[in-house]
């Protein structure tokens, strides 16, 4: 049994790595935060999330248009 645990422990760790890396998470941490902030708060749908999220990454603070990625 202990010889399978530190595989397990190292893969759960990787994969928490990776989703906090390319921030696959965020999204459940958004929802965290907002309910518990306010439980009656309207949640964001995943896709009005990531959107968001893109256009806050992307977006020209001085005329709010998009600047692309490159």
């Amino acid at each position: 049994m202990k010889l399978t645990a530190a595989p397990r422990r190292a893969a759960a760790w990787l994969r928490w790595y990776v989703t906090e890396f390319t921030g696959e998470n965020a999204y459940d941490r958004y929802v965290e935060r907002t309910r518990r902030a306010d439980p009656a708060a309207r949640v964001l749908s995943r896709r009005e999330f990531e959107h968001r999220r893109v256009d806050e990454r992307y977006a020209d603070p001085r005329d709010g248009h998009h600047r692309g990625c490159c």
